[in-house]
């Protein structure tokens, strides 16, 4: 081989290199889980990695951090290094919620996170006993527009169910005694008793109640009907117009991700979110899978967190 041909050996070479460099991904995607094993939060990111891993060939290994209602694996998400090796699964609580409520954390969503896409939205649903004498959402809201005789329970202070309960007392002029729980269970065994007139919940903390029939669903917070409870109403259908709240869950990256990177990863995760198997798995817990840009996952953020900090102020919330 002559000098021309060394030349140009060397020179295709070299220009390949940073091509190689640049391959996404270079190693396995780590994605952060920032609550424990088999909660709704981990069986949407096992569901998602498992068929990312498969449809890319790529490496996705879910990673559990949970703690601090979820603010600690966020918190090591952001921290990450911005390559796309790090990605995160959050939601609504602790994206949307946990930065107006506590102070000191160590992230902010919009300035240390890069949106990736929404995965999949779950409403809230608005339930009493079986045995209460309130058959729809309208009578509970005629009751309520007595100070005193219609109490709330939530999952606990802060929390979206908490929040929704808050929002559809301000929307439908009706005042209702909070009582929050440390979680769903023993909040659900105080309204199935009677204790406590309504439940602010997940559908799919109270759904194994309502099938059991001691539990009365009355309204879900979506503008939508659930597909896995379509004769329940929604709260605007219930006469409490524009109500249209979901606890959402998507993906993220850490800030400063390559935009072509970013790209790749919602092209991927999109393909994974139009599998029926997928979809149908999402409707089973009583959501919906809902992919889209980053950009539009970046301003449904921005107009949560707007929307919630003028429901904490306006029902006065403060965590110790």
């Amino acid at each position: 081989m002559d000098r021309r041909h060394l030349l140009a050996s060397a020179l295709a070479l070299a220009a390949a290199a940073p091509a190689r460099a640049q391959a996404f991904p270079s190693k396995p995607i780590r994605m952060i889980v920032p609550f424990p094993p088999g909660g709704g939060t981990d069986f949407i990111a096992r569901t998602v990695s498992t068929r990312l891993a498969e449809g890319t060939g790529w490496t996705v290994v879910p990673d559990n951090k949970a703690g601090a209602g979820g603010t600690i694996g966020v918190a090591e998400a952001a921290k990450a290094e911005a390559s796309g090796h790090t990605l995160l699964l959050g939601q609504l609580d602790n994206l949307g919620v946990a930065p107006l409520l506590y102070k000191g954390l160590a992230y902010q969503p919009q300035r240390d996170l890069q949106p990736v896409t929404n995965v999949a939205d779950f409403p809230i649903i608005l339930l009493t006993s079986s045995a209460s004498p309130y058959k729809t959402l309208a009578d509970v809201v005629a009751a309520a527009r007595e100070p005193g005789r219609i109490t709330f329970a939530s999952a606990g202070n802060g929390t979206v169910s908490h929040l929704v309960g808050e929002l559809f007392q301000l929307r439908a002029g009706a005042k209702m005694q909070h009582i929050p729980y440390k979680g769903s269970a023993p909040a659900l065994v105080d309204v199935v008793s009677g204790q406590v007139t309504v439940l602010s919940s997940s559908i799919p903390s109270a759904l194994s109640q309502v099938q059991a029939g001691k539990l009365r669903p009355l309204a879900v917070s979506s503008a939508r009907r659930s597909p896995i409870l379509p004769d329940v109403p929604t709260i605007a259908e219930s006469g409490v117009k524009d109500f249209d709240v979901n606890v959402w869950y998507a993906v993220f990256a850490p800030a400063g991700v390559p935009a072509p990177v970013v790209a790749q990863l919602n092209a991927a995760l999109d393909k994974v979110l139009q599998l029926p198997e997928v979809q149908s798995a999402v409707r089973a817990q009583g959501g919906e899978v809902r992919p889209g840009t980053p950009q539009a996952l970046g301003e449904r953020l921005a107009a949560d967190i707007a929307q919630w900090r003028e429901v904490i102020a306006a029902a006065k919330i403060q965590l110790e």
